[in-house]
């Protein structure tokens, strides 16, 4: 099966000159280099995990935690494959909700959603605060700050509440959101964002809000093309 995957992998220690060298624990540790697919260590030296770095938007040392592109990867999955990850970090993917507990317990971060319609619009949304808690927390995401880049806020609606997949339902809504929306995210009652919805073409109102959809700037019938999620260290 060719699905090159954010896999959780026993890591090697790097020796230098006889030393180790510890692994970074995300791309903000990484120093003058380009963006692109490297291996971060958000548990310590105990694990690693293959990410995309983006290096070049505001200053670069950004982790890629999610992203869509071109549709080529299936997100209607099980509560196990959101926990540990899957998909290509150089294009569709999700990092793995236990690398996002381990980073955001360890630091401080914020969050930028990076958006882009299919007229080659693009937009952004900034949190100056994102974490995420344990497996035991239902994965319960805290999330706030919010300044605009154009996109308006859709996350401060799904604020403290647990992630949600096909298989375990912790939304508020009295049917499973990500059933009833072909998801799986931090769903209330249910969603103003569903990024790991159906990959549509623009606007479409066949199904409602299935799409990948961000309510504040296109509603909840149109898909985007790109939707990217990525994370920084607060300075």
């Amino acid at each position: 099966m060719k699905e090159s995957l954010v896999l959780l992998l026993l890591a090697v220690p790097i020796l230098d000159s006889g030393h180790v060298v510890s692994m970074p624990a995300d791309c903000s540790e990484i120093h003058n280099s380009p963006s692109g697919e490297y291996t971060i260590c958000p548990a310590g030296d105990r694990s690693a995990v293959m990410v995309k770095c983006d290096m070049d938007t505001d200053q670069g040392g950004w982790t890629v935690i999610g992203a869509r592109t071109d549709g080529t990867v299936n997100f209607y999955r099980p509560w196990n494959q959101y926990k540990l990850g899957f998909g290509s970090p150089l294009s569709e993917h999700w990092i793995g909700l236990d690398n996002l507990h381990y980073m955001t317990s360890n630091k401080k971060y914020k969050l930028r959603v990076v958006l882009e319609d299919f007229d080659g619009n693009t937009v952004f949304a900034n949190y100056g605060s994102f974490s995420v808690g344990d497996e035991c927390s239902g994965f319960q995401l805290t999330v706030g700050g919010f300044t605009d880049g154009g996109a308006g806020d859709a996350l401060s609606h799904h604020n403290q509440m647990k992630f949600t997949t096909l298989d375990r339902d912790n939304d508020l809504y009295e049917k499973n959101c990500a059933k009833e929306f072909l998801g799986a995210f931090w769903y209330h009652k249910c969603h103003h964002a569903n990024p790991n919805g159906v990959y549509r073409w623009g606007l479409d109102g066949t199904l409602f809000a299935v799409g990948v959809s961000w309510y504040p700037w296109k509603g909840h019938e149109y898909s985007l093309k790109k939707y990217i999620m990525m994370i920084r260290p607060v300075q």
